[in-house]
């Protein structure tokens, strides 16, 4: 510990902080309030924080105090979220009857006064200003001390003491309450189960927190940044109603989106609604969701520079360029349609987007929604929905994706038959955020049954007669655009979406056409509300259901007529599918016959192989082991994994990220993905019961795929082929901690740190664009 801090702890020792009851605070450094900490910052200061101490709350701190599930709403991303501090409340509860009152950084609360009114406690010190008084009234101090004061781990495995799961009772003191605390919880200082800070980092931030914990404003972005920021506040904010609507089209799909104006990675931004129009300051209009009622006669739309740093896993980059420009000037305005009146933000108007945006033709949005569909796929998994095993149980382990052609598919009569039914295609959210579950499950079944029955009449009608029901109906990407598959797996409480076909053949997967892919959005993500009761997330979860079903069934219709219902039963074993039998009975009764030309028994893997060899001039290959600088004996033998199912795999975790070294020296990163398997996925709270250990398998890729992962390891290159054999034999339990024993990197692992750093290095050098913090709240402690 240096002799500056050694300094400062005898201070406060000397003025009899530390034996102060906690309620004694105020009588010896006054009273708190926000305003004691508006200090100016000097350039040395700035660059203090900018240098030394960001980097060690980004690094050691954001893993696990980002995004909405941040322990007690303490997000360390940016300056913004250390000066709200933390709350008692919690964002994700299932168990709430009404809505909660949302707590979004930036958009509920604009000063900390603010916040301090809304119930949040401050973990920086709001009394007086003196190096005793900043230490002993900081919670982020005193949360750092206690961890340093425990020490380094002595067992590999962490005690009952430690709770790790993510339901956890979180204890969210004020710093009143935090001696008590101390006293209940010793192990529980920051970072929580994990290795303490070095010498160096917690002198650095001790340093920085008496000295007030100073926080420099963002710097003013570059001349010709603003300019790009200028042009596309223009494009975005055109008076004529078709430009006004398209607009609105565009901010209620990508608002969730980083939004980037150049080759650099410096600056992001976020597409907002704004009351101010371009050229003044951002005057941000909060709602619960992206189409609720502005309240204002002109939305402007703004580009937000986002100071928060990037978290992997709610990172969704695009860039903003000429040619994504003019791609979408051809999607939106090569089409002949007039606009004479803008939509109503009623519910019943702006849930629906079918009706909400029926002016612009059907063709123009799928050709939106398909030239970045990984993205529009992404915003479900990243955004607050994908939270929780409950949240991702309506999806299987790992499946591909694909999509139907909108040259071949979207005409006349598709366009007919879709404004015909939109009444059928309202969305949970019309209930608003406090749902009746069962009444409203029972109305959105009816109408998806009423749907789905107009659709079977549909394509009975159209193919074999005028549309052939063969590959030519997937589209191909129009010969460049990678999103035209996607692999999807679940890692039991989240999930991850890459393009192209990854790992071997799934058991299920999903043809998306526009309706679907619009529902998804809407359902998932632009109406989806994370402060909603129970009832709202309980319609959103069972809605899914049927959207998840129809994506299968559109898949099973290029299989022969008569093995789609054999295919079906044995992806929904053991089920109950009584009612949903019922809602797809006229969809499963099509008799219309496949005209893909088989030459195998085996239709479904064929099927794959036809549409890998379609779209192999646009297949994303970027997660192949192949592309590693792995030896080729190696890459083979890693391969060799992806063949073995069942036996040991089930003692597995979800996810493995692993540091494959050279003489020590970091040069690659694998992920180690654990496909469980299941008799069906229709049960909502007893998964278990439908587990199928004995079909489990694993995917390997290069990389980081996956954005928590549940173990990390480090393995040297020429040991890789021992490592692989001894996966490969595991029988119990006990084999799967021989196999931490040698090559796990556990949360207690005194080199913790130092091998999350080098696969955080490799991982920006791999995808600079698309990396970010990883998230530890799911590390197990096994």
């Amino acid at each position: 510990m240096s002799r500056w801090v050694m300094l400062l702890l005898s201070l406060i020792v000397v003025t009899g902080c530390a034996a102060y009851a906690t309620q004694q605070l105020d009588s010896v450094f006054g009273p708190a309030t926000p305003e004691n900490r508006a200090q100016s910052v000097s350039a040395e200061e700035a660059a203090f924080y900018r240098e030394k101490v960001k980097p060690i709350l980004d690094s050691r701190c954001v893993s696990c105090h980002a995004c909405y599930d941040a322990p007690c709403q303490l997000k360390l991303t940016a300056s913004e979220g250390l000066e709200r501090g933390g709350s008692k409340d919690l964002v994700y509860d299932g168990t709430r009857l009404l809505a909660a009152t949302p707590s979004r950084l930036f958009i509920d609360g604009k000063t900390t006064d603010e916040w301090r009114q809304k119930g949040f406690h401050p973990v920086l010190n709001e009394r007086g200003q003196s190096p005793a008084a900043n230490l002993e009234g900081s919670l982020l101090y005193r949360a750092i001390a206690l961890r340093k004061q425990q020490g380094e781990f002595t067992q590999p495995v962490l005690g009952d003491d430690y709770d790790f799961t993510l339901a956890r009772d979180q204890q969210c003191v004020s710093i009143e309450e935090y001696d008590q605390f101390e006293r209940d919880y010793p192990n529980w200082g920051m970072p929580y189960g994990l290795p303490q800070l070095s010498d160096a980092e917690y002198n650095t931030l001790s340093h920085w927190l008496a000295s007030g914990g100073k926080m420099p404003k963002p710097n003013a972005i570059p001349d010709a940044l603003a300019q790009q920021v200028a042009l596309w506040e223009s494009r975005f904010n055109g008076d004529e109603l078709k430009d006004q609507l398209v607009a609105r089209y565009i901010y209620e799909h990508i608002y969730l989106y980083s939004l980037y104006l150049g080759e650099g990675e410096g600056h992001r931004f976020r597409l907002v609604r704004s009351k101010t129009a371009p050229g003044e300051p951002i005057d941000r209009i909060a709602t619960r969701r992206p189409y609720d009622d502005p309240k204002v006669d002109r939305v402007y739309y703004r580009l937000w520079l986002d100071p928060e740093v990037k978290v992997q896993k709610n990172h969704i980059p695009m860039r903003l360029d000429e040619a994504r420009y003019a791609r979408w000037q051809s999607y939106f305005y090569q089409i002949d349609y007039d606009v004479t009146e803008l939509p109503s933000y009623q519910p019943k108007i702006a849930t629906n987007p079918f009706r909400a945006f029926r002016d612009i033709p059907a063709y123009a949005r799928y050709h939106f929604l398909l030239d970045h569909a990984q993205k529009t796929i992404m915003a479900f998994i990243k955004g607050p929905v994908c939270r929780g095993q409950v949240a991702v149980n309506v999806i299987n382990e790992q499946f591909w994706v694909y999509f139907l052609d909108p040259d071949i598919t979207y005409n006349n009569t598709s366009a007919d038959f879709l404004e015909s039914q939109v009444k059928e295609l309202d969305m949970p959210a019309v209930e608003s955020s406090n749902t009746l579950s069962i009444a409203s499950w029972i109305m959105f079944s009816e109408q998806q049954k009423s749907y789905l029955s107009a659709k079977a009449k549909l394509m009975q009608k159209e193919f074999n007669k005028r549309i052939a029901l063969d590959l030519d109906l997937i589209w191909d990407g129009d010969g460049e655009n990678q999103n035209a598959a996607l692999t999807i797996f679940r890692h039991f409480d989240n999930a991850s979406v890459v393009r192209g076909m990854v790992g071997q053949h799934p058991k299920t997967a999903w043809v998306i056409d526009y309706p679907l892919l619009e529902r998804i959005h809407y359902l998932l993500v632009a109406g989806f509300d994370v402060y909603g009761n129970v009832g709202h997330q309980l319609v959103t979860r069972l809605y899914m259901d049927f959207l998840r079903m129809e994506g299968e069934m559109n898949f099973l219709m290029f299989l022969p007529k008569e093995d789609r219902e054999r295919t079906r039963q044995y992806w929904y074993r053991d089920a109950n599918q009584i009612i949903k039998n019922y809602i797809f009975s006229d969809y499963i009764k099509v008799g219309v016959q496949s005209d893909v030309a088989y030459s195998t028994d085996d239709y479904q893997a064929e099927l794959y192989e036809m549409l890998r060899t379609k779209l192999s001039d646009i297949l994303d290959h970027g997660y192949d082991l192949q592309k590693s600088e792995l030896a080729e004996d190696d890459v083979t033998a890693l391969l060799s994994l992806q063949q073995v199912k069942g036996g040991g795999l089930q003692y597995l975790p979800n996810l493995v990220t692993v540091l494959v070294t050279r003489q020590g020296k970091p040069f690659e990163v694998l992920s180690l993905i654990h496909n469980k398997a299941h008799a069906n996925i229709s049960s909502l709270l007893d998964e278990a019961s439908s587990r199928l250990p004995e079909e489990d398998g694993i995917t390997l890729a290069k990389g980081v795929l996956g954005d928590y992962p549940n173990v990390l390891m480090q393995v040297e290159a020429s040991e890789l082929q021992d490592w692989v054999k001894q996966i490969a034999n595991l029988k119990t339990r006990q084999d799967y901690v021989n196999l931490l024993n040698g090559y796990g990197i556990r949360r207690t692992h005194p080199n913790f740190w130092v091998v999350s750093d080098a696969i955080a290095k490799l991982n920006k050098q791999d995808r600079p664009r698309e990396s970010g913090i990883l998230d530890y709240n799911r590390l197990e402690n096994r």
